[in-house]
């Protein structure tokens, strides 16, 4: 049965746990095996680990992280980074993650997810899109993007996500570049587009300055997963490093 999740989002950036604001300026916030202990005493729902640096480098996924990572974890992951082959996310699903998040390779290559599909469950494909809304001189909406936000492509995020919905994935995680680590609060714009054109279950990144926030996304949205950064690794004006995660009784109140 499908509910709402509550879910931190590790950014992987020279082995590094770090956090970035709009895709850039990485700050290094501690080590991401550290990172998962802590989250497991938290009973966490889910968690989303992203390396941003395969993709860039030209690099496939960092399997000794995922490895390392599963040993640790007690609650389900969703793996993303460099994944461009069906053998790739074979062999992360085979050490031990749940879920693969494939973001540029899906968006040049949508065959690329059946193939996916195929070898470990469509259930266990999901696919990330990097958003940034259009200038009003551009007539608003948004835009695609790939490459850590670098590079714009053409295709419209509608048609975008009705190939997606034809494909069956398992899940859609929409990220904001424009409130990446702001903590501004989500962009409820964008999730109501999305959600008013499939059925596929949404996770929603970027932009979340409080439990607050996630309790607004999951009381208008229903099931949708609520994903966070900034919220779960910084504390205080500050953003001193300090990881948190609602307890029983914060996250009753959140659903």
């Amino acid at each position: 049965m499908l509910r709402s999740r509550i879910i931190p989002c590790l950014l992987v950036h020279n082995k590094g746990l770090v956090k970035t604001t709009q895709f850039k300026d990485p700050k290094y916030v501690g080590d991401p095996i550290n990172a998962v202990k802590i989250f497991n005493e938290k009973e966490v729902d889910e968690l989303i680990v992203l390396d941003i640096d395969a993709t860039a480098e030209g690099r496939g996924p960092d399997f000794n992280l995922i490895r390392n990572l599963a040993v640790e974890c007690r609650m389900p992951f969703c793996y993303g980074g460099g994944v461009t082959t069906v053998e790739q996310a074979k062999k992360i699903i085979s050490l031990g993650a749940e879920k693969v998040a494939i973001s540029t390779a899906a968006i040049k290559n949508r065959s690329l997810l059946k193939e996916i599909g195929k070898a470990v469950g469509i259930q266990s494909v999901v696919v990330v899109i990097d958003v940034k809304r259009k200038g009003i001189l551009s007539g608003g909406g948004y835009d695609v993007y790939i490459n850590n936000s670098k590079e714009k492509v053409s295709i419209k995020i509608k048609d975008l996500i009705n190939e997606l919905n034809e494909i069956g994935v398992g899940e859609i995680v929409i990220n904001s570049i424009d409130k990446d680590g702001t903590m501004q609060g989500y962009d409820i714009g964008l999730v109501e587009l999305v959600r008013n054109i499939t059925e596929v279950p949404i996770t929603v990144l970027g932009g979340a300055s409080s439990y607050e926030d996630i309790k607004n996304l999951i009381s208008k949205f229903k099931i949708i997963g609520a994903a966070a950064g900034s919220l779960f690794v910084f504390k205080g004006k500050y953003r001193a490093v300090l990881i948190s995660y609602p307890n029983k009784s914060e996250k009753k109140a959140l659903f």
